[in-house]
């Protein structure tokens, strides 16, 4: 499958994601390292440190991004839907519970659902994230958590940075009243951007270790009885497609037949 998806929302995320990201290390570097340890060894320890995070961050999510999630094949031959409950499409139907996809046109198998906005069906999907571009499925699923966990590490390592450079007394700190205003102007965006995707991200992350330890996907819970699913689980989930997409939610018709 191209994983390259033309979604003009996702492409949106992508540029905020890397813009947050590069900010912080601008602000990390100039405004937090360099002008309150520019005379110690631990300026050079945070900068390569810091960076190497980043490094991470921006590599798992390119992972994530440009991985096959595990996209069913499309046929070679569109389908003829007249002899789906007949002969051996039957009891393929039956017997290993795989369904037919109206839109991809083709037989998938259990546990795979389709994505609108990928427009393929997906092997274990648990959604589509607009942060990566793509859908999270069996294949790239291990990078997508790869990637929150580095985020989490890159937001709480930021906030340390700041509060250790505000907690411990600076003698060597230029004391122009610009730089100052600078300096804790960038340093409370620094937090307030930390905290807003330290957060967003480590809710993903229990959603997603939560629906690991409980084999089911979030398309699954979401599917189930509504009593069964968490009020955060439907918030997160909402959020994570964003305003700029149509409800995604799980439809079903008739037979062997169902979408996402």
């Amino acid at each position: 499958m191209s994983t390259f998806v033309r979604d003009p929302c996702g492409f949106i995320c992508i540029v905020i994601t890397y813009i947050a990201v590069f900010y912080a290390d601008y602000v990390v570097v100039k405004w937090v390292v360099m002008q309150t340890m520019q005379d110690s060894l631990w300026a050079p320890f945070h900068v390569v440190l810091f960076n190497t995070v980043i490094f991470l961050v921006s590599f798992s999510h390119l992972r994530a991004m440009c991985s096959d999630p595990g996209a069913v094949p499309l046929p070679q031959t569109r389908m003829d839907f007249s002899d789906i409950h007949s002969g051996s499409n039957a009891a393929l139907l039956q017997n290993e519970d795989w369904t037919v996809c109206t839109r991809c046109e083709t037989y998938r198998p259990p546990r795979a659902h389709h994505c609108r906005i990928c427009k393929r069906c997906i092997r274990r999907m648990d959604h589509h994230c607009p942060w990566i571009n793509n859908c999270v499925g069996e294949r790239n699923q291990k990078y997508f958590i790869q990637f929150l966990v580095y985020v989490g590490v890159l937001s709480t390592y930021a906030i340390v940075l700041v509060v250790v450079s505000w907690v411990r007394p600076c003698l060597d700190c230029s004391t122009e009243i610009t730089v100052k205003q600078s300096r804790i102007l960038h340093c409370i965006i620094l937090v307030m951007e930390s905290s807003l995707f330290g957060i967003f991200v480590m809710a993903i992350l229990y959603d997603q270790l939560e629906a690991i330890a409980n084999d089911e996907t979030t398309i699954e819970q979401l599917q189930g009885p509504q009593g069964n699913v968490s009020w955060h689980k439907v918030v997160m989930s909402h959020i994570c497609r964003l305003p700029c997409y149509n409800t995604v939610g799980p439809t079903r018709s008739s037979g062997n037949t169902h979408s996402v």
